[in-house]
């Protein structure tokens, strides 16, 4: 058995360190570290509303280097931002199914809480979709999810077990509770922005 977890776990760590490859640092001008995704290897991240401030915009890349950035979308109501930084040849996220995740099913977020750069934290799937009225903007779709989104998750990846997007980390709606932006949302969003 021991040898059968010592695979896994080597397993899960080139998952994660694949995701972490195209995991950035979004620096906003004020205090804090939020998390974004490379989208696209040409130098499109994806990050949330929320995380990108007014002025002073800097993503800091998984190789060290931290360039300016400039906000190509802005959503508020499904709390999705499109940033652009010079730089090509990026290592961008494998997009997962649209499909909705389902109950039970493991999931992994990744970002920077209080500073920790590249943090993980693992989880399962409770439920995606819009009815969950207790949910801020209740009706919006969401991927509900048990694990802890502590501040500097948002903006960050949710992943499943292949490393594939599944959602981007919005917020903590209670203890145990975090939830985020569905990946056929964010999809949507990316096409409206290049349009």
């Amino acid at each position: 058995m021991s040898g059968l977890l010592q695979q896994l776990n080597a397993e899960m760590s080139d998952v994660l360190e694949n995701v972490r490859n195209s995991l950035v640092e979004i620096h906003n001008g004020r205090r804090g570290i939020g998390a974004g995704i490379v989208w696209s290897s040409d130098g499109v991240i994806i990050t949330n509303a929320h995380v990108v401030g007014r002025s002073h915009l800097q993503v800091t890349l998984p190789d060290g280097r931290t360039l300016p950035a400039r906000v190509l979308a802005h959503d508020a109501e499904h709390d999705l931002a499109a940033l652009a930084v010079d730089a090509t040849g990026l290592p961008a996220i494998q997009v997962g199914q649209s499909q909705r995740p389902q109950p039970g099913q493991w999931v992994m977020a990744l970002g920077h809480p209080w500073g920790v750069t590249g943090a993980v934290t693992s989880g399962v799937v409770i439920g995606a979709g819009s009815e969950w009225p207790e949910m801020p903007q209740s009706g919006r779709e969401w991927v509900v999810v048990s694990l802890h989104l502590r501040p500097g998750y948002s903006g960050g990846p949710l992943v499943d077990a292949q490393g594939r997007l599944v959602g981007i980390n919005t917020m903590m709606t209670g203890p145990d509770v975090g939830v985020a932006v569905p990946v056929h949302i964010v999809k949507d969003f990316v096409q409206r922005a290049k349009a």
